[in-house]
């Protein structure tokens, strides 16, 4: 107890120090996950002295996951919060500036770059990675929040394994519903494509694969009502169809894949992205229509979103930022 009064006496004395002063630095990575905390472990051993900021989910989606087994060196597997704590404490040995908060207001108009934390402290970069990663869409049910991680999920080819053999629920009208329910059908029993509507807003080639598939069931006109389970895994879901009936199909698995919004939003006046919000990068680099900014993980990839990948760009955006300040003098 009294190493956290001290704590908070010295951040307190800190800020009163500091106060209407921008903190200057010369990497400053905001948010954690894959992409953050590999692109901090390298642009710490380059001896860029970077801080991060982990935003109000540290670690990412990964923490809302239970078992990872395709991320490479994890031979028995790992769960999401464990890996993500591996990769933050691998960052931190190697001298990053791992804190709490998250950006809420941006200038990146011209070097050194601006951004507000927590709409107070003021923190002025020479170079910015933005690995603020994207949030997945949920239905806005009660019980989704209740089986997240025990038979939920947003992500078929992270969790679809566990499911293998068994009856599993998609929900969704688009692509991603269909890539999903497809990926699926090579693993499980039965894949049940949930659609509100009465058709699929998914491309017509992506319609007639998901049809071609026997185990796949499409219910147009079907409305999920409620997420069921027993001894804290999911056994069922309840469904709403277009006759109003209440019906019941007993899956293990409920994936929900209605889309992902890119947390972009405090820097899209000054970054270029697509409709969606994801943020455009030069093709098969990090960097961003600014020089200087980069982007890596989900906030840049509408495409894999997968652990491994978001390292990946995490990994080029620390060398592309050495390489950018390794050229210019501040």
């Amino acid at each position: 107890m009294s190493i956290f009064k001290k704590m908070e006496f010295s951040e307190d004395k800190t800020e009163k120090k500091t106060e209407g002063v921008p903190e200057k630095v010369r990497c400053l990575i905001i948010g954690s996950g894959p992409a953050g905390y590999t692109a901090a472990i390298y642009a710490a051993r380059a001896n860029l002295s970077p801080v991060l900021y982990e935003g109000l989910q540290p670690g990412g989606q990964l923490t809302t996951t239970t078992e990872v087994e395709n991320y490479p060196g994890y031979p028995d597997g790992v769960t999401g919060p464990e890996m993500m704590e591996d990769l933050k404490k691998q960052a931190a040995r190697f001298g990053t500036d791992v804190r709490f908060g998250m950006a809420t207001a941006s200038d990146l108009v011209s070097s050194p770059f601006k951004v507000t934390i927590d709409d107070a402290k003021v923190v002025e970069a020479d170079s910015l990675i933005i690995a603020t990663g994207a949030t997945a869409k949920y239905l806005g049910l009660e019980s989704e929040k209740k089986y997240m991680g025990s038979g939920v999920s947003a992500c078929a080819t992270c969790d679809g394994f566990f499911y293998k053999g068994q009856d599993v629920a998609v929900v969704g009208g688009g692509d991603t519903a269909a890539e999903e329910s497809l990926y699926l059908s090579g693993i499980c029993r039965k894949v049940y494509l949930i659609i509100r509507k009465d058709h699929m807003r998914a491309s017509k080639v992506m319609q007639e694969r998901v049809m071609e598939k026997e185990n796949i069931e499409i219910l147009f006109e079907h409305v999920t009502q409620e997420i069921v389970g027993e001894d804290g895994v999911v056994t069922g879901v309840m469904l709403k169809n277009g006759k109003g009936e209440i019906v019941r199909k007993d899956i293990s698995g409920f994936f929900v894949a209605i889309g992902h919004q890119p947390n972009s939003e405090v820097f899209r006046n000054y970054l270029e992205t697509d409709e969606i919000g994801y943020i455009k990068t030069i093709p098969g680099t990090p960097k961003t229509n600014i020089e200087g900014v980069f982007a890596c993980g989900d906030v840049m990839d509408p495409h894999y979103r997968q652990a491994v990948t978001a390292a990946g760009t995490g990994c080029m955006a620390a060398l592309d930022a050495e390489r950018f300040l390794g050229t210019r003098k501040f």
